[in-house]
C-alpha cells in the first residue's frame, strides 16, 4: 500500500461534506480532522447543494435518515455528480427496515457513487433490493471468513461492475473491489465492533482518501480501510486494565492522527484476488 495515498490526504486537506447520522456525527468530524481532511456537516435540503458545491467530496450515511434529510441526500448527490466530485454511500442498516432499503435503492438509482461502504448484509441487500440485518450489524450467516472469501470477493466484483462504484465490504475480513480486482484486507481488531461508529468514521475517511487520490479510487479506498484497521490495532496496544470502549474509541482517533505513510506501507496486510 503506497504511502503517498495517505500523504496526499494530509497535503491537500480535502473538504468533505457529510450528510451523516446524529449518533456518530462528532466522531466522523474528528476522524476527518485526524486523517488530514476537513469536515462540514449540512443536512438541510435548502443548503445541501450549495455546501456540496464548495467541497471536494461527499459522504452520505443513512444511519438516522428521516423525511427531512432524504431529499438533502439526493440533492447533494446529484449536485456532486454534476461537479465531478467523489461520492461515498454508507447504507447503514439497509435491510433492517423498508424505509432504509427503499432510500438506499432510490439513491443508487439517482446518484452515481464512487464508493459504497457497508457490511456484507447491507451490501447484499443493495444487490438484491431486499434483505435483513441484525439492526445495523451484519448477519452472522453473511459473515466473510477465510472459507467464503473467494465467493465474497467475486460477489463484490460483480456488484461493482453493476453499480460502477468501488465496493468496500467491511467486517472481520474486509474486501475492497472494483469489477476486476479485490483487495482482501486483514488489518483490524475485534474490539472495533464493540464501539459505535467505526464504520461511519471509515466512510468519512474513505471520502477524504478518494477525494485526495482521484486517479486511483480502488487503491485509495483500500488504503483507507487498511489505515483504519491498522489504527484499530495500534489503539488496542494502548489499552490498560482500566480502559474500556470509550478509551478505545479515542485511541483510534489518536492513532489516525499520528499514522504515517511509512506505517501504512509497512503494516497493511492484504492479498489481491
Amino acid at each position: 500500500m503506497r504511502k503517498e495515498l495517505l500523504e496526499n490526504v494530509r497535503n491537500s486537506h480535502p473538504l468533505i461534506h457529510n450528510i451523516t447520522n446524529y449518533v456518530t456525527v462528532n466522531d466522523c468530524a474528528n476522524i476527518l480532522l485526524a486523517c488530514g481532511g476537513s469536515p462540514i456537516m449540512a443536512d438541510d435540503a435548502e443548503e445541501a447543494e450549495e455546501i456540496t458545491s464548495i467541497c471536494g467530496g461527499l459522504n452520505i450515511n443513512i444511519g438516522t435518515l428521516n423525511q427531512r434529510t432524504i431529499p438533502a441526500m439526493r440533492k447533494a448527490g446529484i449536485r456532486a455528480n454534476a461537479l465531478g466530485h467523489p461520492v461515498v454511500l454508507d447504507p447503514v442498516g439497509a435491510g433492517a427496515s423498508r424505509l432504509r432499503t427503499d432510500t438506499a435503492m432510490d439513491l443508487l438509482e439517482h446518484v452515481r457513487f464512487t464508493v459504497i461502504r457497508g457490511n456484507i448484509s447491507e451490501i447484499r441487500t443493495l444487490a438484491s433490493g431486499t434483505g435483513s440485518t441484525r439492526g445495523v450489524d451484519a448477519d452472522i450467516a453473511d459473515a466473510v471468513t477465510e472459507e467464503t472469501l473467494s465467493e465474497a470477493a467475486a460477489f463484490a466484483k460483480e456488484f461493482s461492475g453493476k453499480t460502477g462504484a468501488v465496493l468496500a465490504v467491511t467486517g472481520a475480513i474486509d474486501i475492497v473491489a472494483d469489477e476486476k480486482t479485490a483487495f482482501c484486507i486483514f488489518n483490524g481488531h475485534p474490539m472495533m465492533s464493540g464501539i459505535t461508529g467505526t464504520g461511519c468514521q471509515l466512510s468519512a475517511m474513505t471520502a477524504a482518501y478518494v477525494t485526495a487520490n482521484r486517479e486511483c479510487t480502488l487503491e485509495a479506498a483500500a488504503a483507507a480501510v487498511c489505515a483504519m484497521g491498522i489504527c484499530g490495532e495500534k489503539a488496542w496496544q494502548r489499552m490498560t486494565e482500566e480502559d474500556g470502549n470509550a478509551s478505545y474509541r479515542n485511541y483510534i482517533i489518536d492513532a489516525v492522527c499520528h499514522l504515517t505513510g511509512r506505517e501504512l506501507e509497512q503494516k497493511a496486510r492484504y492479498k489481491i484476488l
